[in-house]
């Protein structure tokens, strides 16, 4: 008998429903996280994909690009409702992605709902607040800290003390740095010299950074002496930059900076701006061509010193207006709702004069722009940026 033959009188056999896939499971989901396919994971949830407690832990770490801003929102809308919003591990992920992505609001929103916390919460939320250039409240996070009662420790004073450079809190910076083993009995470490040196360079006091290292309790190590030239480079005092170079390669030859060995140019790459609004990323480059328009504000004059380029000065005025974060918050103006803090991620460094303009734009629209650029974030409000004018 033909058992894959029909018969051949009667009725048709009625067809078999074919079988519908099951739904994703956890493992599904951590495989998406692996891959880095976060939309496609928020979407399984959407469809009413419950995680465990380690998907989640995955789908929130998965966030740590500013551009999946949104992913992580409606992961934590999800993992409010689930019966694991209590867990420590999970919050604690949240406060330290949502300081990856420029967010300290929505991370004090997750620090106070929190039922328990224990101190890397903490830490995390003061190391947050100094890495978006919010040092002072990080140093009112840490007040509020120790006036609940949670000892602080050495963790805890390298986390101040970035709070304190991103302030640019000098005098507090060593009242700080002196209480660790004055009231706590926590002897310093290199990282917190470190942190110290910094917390004198990224407020322009260099000279004052030399003077104590020089007088340092030990010999200054490589670590030291690279931290003293990254300050050095930043704030363009090249013949210190030099200075410390040389000290650093003495030290460890490993250092020596392959840039300076003469190098094929590379290909210059255009500017890139993600404007990030209404859940959607637009991406702008730099234009060919763009129309100048005569609407220059009496308050806003070009500083033409970022233009390199051999050209007149009307044509260096021009070119500014061809820096595609402008194009970016020209349009997350028009296409986003009024009174919305609006964010830029931009894969080069910002430049003088955007800077300055975007100072005044935030003062003008009375909105708070955020950008991301290749070194940090910056947050316009009210004619002010978070990092002091200096990054």
């Amino acid at each position: 008998m033909d058992y894959g033959c029909p018969p051949v009188n009667g009725p048709p056999s009625p067809a078999v429903p074919a079988a519908s896939a099951p739904p994703p499971g956890p493992i599904d989901l951590m495989a998406l996280c692996r891959e880095g396919k976060v939309k496609e994971a928020v979407e399984f949830l959407s469809q009413g994909i419950r995680p465990d407690p380690p998907t989640f832990f995955a789908l929130v770490a998965s966030c740590s690009d500013p551009k999946f801003l949104e992913e992580l929102k409606k992961i934590h809308e999800f993992f409010i409702r689930s019966p694991f919003r209590a867990d420590l591990q999970i919050n604690n992920k949240m406060l330290e992605m949502y300081g990856k992505c420029g967010s300290m609001n929505d991370a004090r929103r997750v620090f106070d709902g929190m039922p328990d916390r224990n101190m890397d919460s903490w830490h995390l939320m003061i190391d947050g607040y100094a890495s978006n250039m919010q040092g002072d409240d990080g140093l009112q996070m840490f007040e509020q800290m120790r006036r609940v009662g949670v000892h602080p420790d050495s963790r805890t004073f390298l986390a101040v003390l970035a709070a304190c450079a991103s302030a640019e809190a000098v005098e507090e910076g060593f009242i700080h740095f002196d209480s660790m083993h004055k009231e706590y009995g926590i002897a310093p470490g290199i990282e917190h010299y470190i942190r110290i040196i910094e917390v004198l360079g990224k407020s322009g006091h260099l000279n004052e950074a030399v003077e104590f290292i020089e007088k340092l309790p030990f010999e200054p190590p490589a670590a030291i002496w690279e931290s003293l030239k990254n300050l050095a480079r930043a704030q363009g005092d090249i013949d210190l930059e030099d200075q410390a170079e040389e000290l650093l390669i003495s030290i460890d030859p490993s250092k020596v900076n392959p840039g300076k060995i003469p190098t094929p140019s590379a290909k210059r790459r255009p500017g890139i701006n993600m404007l990030d609004g209404r859940n959607k990323l637009g991406e702008y480059r730099l234009p060919p061509k763009i129309e100048k328009k005569p609407v220059k504000e009496q308050v806003y004059v070009p500083d033409t010193r970022y233009v390199l380029h051999d050209i007149d000065q009307e044509a260096k005025e021009q070119a500014l207006l061809y820096h595609s974060e402008r194009l970016a918050i020209a349009y997350g103006l028009i296409s986003t709702p009024a009174r919305t803090p609006l964010r830029i991620i931009k894969n080069l460094r910002i430049c003088g004069d955007c800077h300055n303009a975007i100072k005044i734009m935030s003062k003008i629209v009375g909105r708070e722009l955020i950008v991301r650029d290749n070194k940090r974030f910056h947050h316009f409000k009210d004619g002010k940026c978070s990092c002091g004018d200096y990054w």
